[in-house]
């Protein structure tokens, strides 16, 4: 059985971007750790918060509960701020994730992966799958803490951009409201969102826990990201999410349809 260190940028980013794969490795006998490098601090925040309760309290919390659904063995928290999207002024807070040392941070990291002895840690691709600056930040804090820790194998989650058009262009043409978000258009980095196939290694089916990843997004229930994913018509939702894809570098070029973890 192997060890699994998952760094994600926000709590609720676990749940929409990997929780396939972290129930699956649950499932199967293995360890899954969860690192969140922020706090999430300019998520939406709840009109519901109790006296004294803060947006991070609320979203520490919810990412608890969606741990437990999934099943993850710990959670370790950086604590930075979150750094908000490309060119907000929040991008240059001094406790931002973005202005962070990336040595110091990933020497953070890089401890926990020793003391889990971790087989694979898993980051996001090189733009942070569309351009988030924490994403961003999570890619070139993530690698480095591996090459630190000296963890074995070093992936890193994506998106498949090829089949998310394929499925954009299918619901146009089936006369869907698709409204203005367009899969093939840069994202606000000026970068394509996710990855083409080409350029991954690993497509994961996780169609056998999509409850899962439902019941996890439904912990992140402050966040209108996650609940704009859970209104998405059933069979789009099996379409959008059923697949998880990694990019696992010093593989041979070409996207397996297989699960990283039975090598």
């Amino acid at each position: 059985m192997s060890t699994v260190v998952f760094v994600h940028a926000h709590p609720d980013d676990e749940s929409s971007q990997t929780s396939g794969s972290m129930a699956r490795a649950v499932k199967e006998g293995h360890r899954v750790v969860l690192v969140v490098a922020t706090n999430g601090d300019h998520g939406d925040a709840p009109g519901d918060l109790a006296d004294g309760e803060t947006v991070v309290d609320r979203r520490r919390a919810e990412a608890e509960a969606a741990a437990a659904v999934i099943g993850t063995h710990r959670i370790e928290w950086l604590g930075y701020a979150d750094s908000g999207m490309t060119g907000w002024s929040q991008n240059e807070h001094e406790s931002s994730f973005f202005t962070a040392d990336t040595e110091v941070a990933a020497e953070r990291v890089a401890a926990v992966l020793r003391e889990e002895d971790a087989d694979v840690v898993v980051g996001y691709d090189w733009h942070g799958g569309y351009g988030h600056p924490d994403h961003v930040k999570v890619h070139a804090v993530t690698k480095r803490a591996a090459e630190l820790a000296g963890t074995p194998r070093y992936l890193e989650a994506s998106m498949n951009r090829d089949a998310m058009v394929r499925g954009f262009e299918a619901a146009r043409e089936a006369g869907m409201d698709v409204g203005d978000w367009d899969p093939s258009q840069a994202m606000d980095d000026g970068n394509p969102l996710g990855s083409s196939e080409s350029e991954l290694h690993w497509a994961c089916d996780v169609s056998d826990y999509l409850a899962v990843k439902r019941e996890a997004l439904k912990a992140h229930a402050s966040q209108g990201d996650a609940q704009g994913m859970l209104s998405m018509p059933e069979q789009m939702f099996a379409q959008g999410f059923s697949w998880e894809h990694f990019i696992e570098p010093g593989r041979p070029d070409g996207m397996v349809a297989g699960w990283f973890l039975d090598e």
